[in-house]
């Protein structure tokens, strides 16, 4: 049996699309972190089930989906993503290959309506058709798929659309620079006082030249500064944390 789950909180104005672009699984469950909209009640109306668990972290709302959903296969869809056929098609085909445990997916990046080609954002694998016991999550944020088993590439794409505007974007990287810095903290991580420079530089410098983020021109460059200047700003919450560990 093949489950997609699609995790939650107040999604309501993407939900509905998202549970007709999976019809062809055998069940689709919202798992939902208690919104306060009404995705809860449109999921319901569109047929899928709903299962609800208080948020922590990334890694730990997806693994507590894997632990009640029973299924063989769980694909984890976001809300704000739509499979099309051809790739639900590929994903009932590709669990039946006794070889992998897993399945990269591509993903399609639109970012405020724009599709997204270079820095990093094509073709952006996800690996989330997971066989279910072979597979655990960890990091708190951008976590990070624990297999058990060997995992595949798919070629049909998710089609992501990310962030409706640049304050979304800018005000969910500042919510991903506090969780990141928080995770490099319990790992240990101390930085050195030009860090958040030397690594806003580094992460500029990847995302618009070594991944190619000139290719979207004007659009690239402006994702790639944004994308730099989280990684400032996570690593001087991350200074903040330590001169506070240090007393």
């Amino acid at each position: 049996m093949l489950a997609v789950v699609i995790l939650t909180r107040n999604e309501s104005a993407f939900i509905e699309a998202c549970i007709e672009s999976v019809r062809w699984a055998d069940r689709i469950v919202v798992f939902d972190s208690f919104s306060e909209d009404d995705t809860v009640a449109r999921a319901r109306a569109c047929g899928a089930e709903v299962l609800q668990h208080p948020f922590e972290n990334y890694a730990a709302q997806r693994n507590a989906a894997l632990e009640q959903v029973e299924a063989d296969w769980i694909f984890f869809v976001d809300a704000d993503e739509r499979a099309t056929p051809e790739l639900g098609e590929e994903v009932r085909e590709a669990i039946r290959d006794p070889r992998y445990v897993g399945w990269w997916v591509p993903r399609r990046n639109y970012l405020f309506g724009r599709l997204t080609r270079g820095g990093g954002w094509w073709p952006d694998y996800q690996l989330r058709v997971l066989r279910r016991g072979y597979a655990r999550y960890e990091r708190p944020v951008h976590e990070i798929v624990i297999l058990q088993g060997e995992a595949g590439y798919l070629r049909n794409p998710l089609i992501h659309h990310n962030y409706d505007s640049p304050a979304e974007f800018r005000a969910k990287q500042r919510a991903y620079a506090w969780l990141e810095a928080q995770a490099l903290r319990q790992a240990g991580v101390r930085p050195k006082p030009y860090t958040p420079w030397t690594m806003m530089v580094r992460e500029f410098w990847r995302r618009f030249v070594r991944l190619r983020g000139y290719i979207d021109g004007l659009h690239g460059l402006r994702l790639a500064w944004w994308m730099a200047r989280a990684t400032w700003e996570t690593y001087r919450l991350l200074q903040d944390a330590a001169r506070v560990d240090t007393g």
